[in-house]
């Protein structure tokens, strides 16, 4: 695991190794952030997450996305693997009435925050039909519903194209299968699953930036929204941990590769200390 930093200063980062959705990436702001929360999931193997931090979603009815898995709070599906890592393991199990389980975390109650930089340090699962993912939701979900709350995707993968990271917005006019979204593909045949890597964006009012190992790969801007789409992404929003089975983004199951896990090392949110 890696060291704890309570600050840390952040400029504009090298270029990724594909081409982002936007002709012209705008610059991310320079600026200095203060870690606000986080997680580092020290707990002893075999513990469940933290309950003062994370509150498991339970259920099996597809998530909107057509998911085959039902998620629990078993220690069999999401515990700490006593080496600095919170693991959640995708199974081949029935429970349910659904044919997989699996889990999936949110912060909400616990943590949501409007703007700042939101990371965490992931290993990823791999095989055709497992959907990892680390996103933001509003918090204004249960008043206005999805996409009007706004959706936020850190890291999404499918786990059979272990090399790419989709980074994706979704609101009102860009939504399900059409969200603003640039893909991140590593080279030299490394995958996603062979280390760790930090999914991040830094978010500010009317902008959100991408980044994976520090590298800029993709931005929205409110002064950039087409007609149509509206911009919904200035208040707070609450963070969602989960590796799906299944579903539209992802396509048939390979059962064959399952158990499948991503490790997650930390996740830490920062505000930015705005200059004296």
């Amino acid at each position: 695991m890696i060291g704890r930093a309570a600050v840390i200063v952040l400029a504009a980062s090298a270029a990724c190794t594909v081409r982002p959705v936007d002709d012209e990436l705008p610059p991310p702001p320079v600026g200095t952030w203060q870690l606000t929360w986080s997680d580092e999931f020290d707990g002893a193997a075999g513990t469940p997450p933290d309950r003062a931090r994370w509150t498991h979603d339970i259920g099996g009815h597809g998530w909107g996305n057509g998911q085959l898995e039902f998620n629990t709070d078993a220690p069999a599906n999401s515990h700490h693997d006593g080496a600095g890592s919170l693991v959640i393991t995708a199974l081949r199990q029935q429970h349910g009435g659904n044919q997989y389980t699996s889990a999936r975390l949110h912060s909400a109650g616990h943590l949501d925050q409007a703007y700042g930089r939101f990371e965490a340090r992931i290993k990823l699962p791999t095989g055709a039909g497992i959907w990892p993912a680390f996103w933001l939701l509003g918090s204004n979900f249960s008043s206005v519903s999805w996409p009007a709350c706004g959706e936020l995707d850190i890291m999404e993968a499918r786990g059979s194209e272990p090399a790419v990271n989709h980074g994706s917005a979704h609101g009102p006019g860009y939504s399900g299968v059409n969200p603003r979204t640039a893909s991140y593909r590593l080279d030299g045949g490394r995958t996603f699953h062979d280390d760790f890597h930090v999914f991040s964006i830094e978010w500010s009012p009317g902008e959100v930036h991408w980044f994976i190992d520090g590298d800029h790969y993709h931005a929205i801007t409110a002064a950039t929204m087409v007609a149509g789409h509206q911009w919904v992404f200035d208040h707070r929003m609450f963070v969602i941990l989960d590796v799906a089975v299944g579903g539209q983004f992802v396509g048939a199951v390979d059962d064959s590769v399952l158990p499948q896990s991503m490790y997650v090392d930390y996740v830490r949110v920062y505000q930015r200390v705005e200059p004296r």
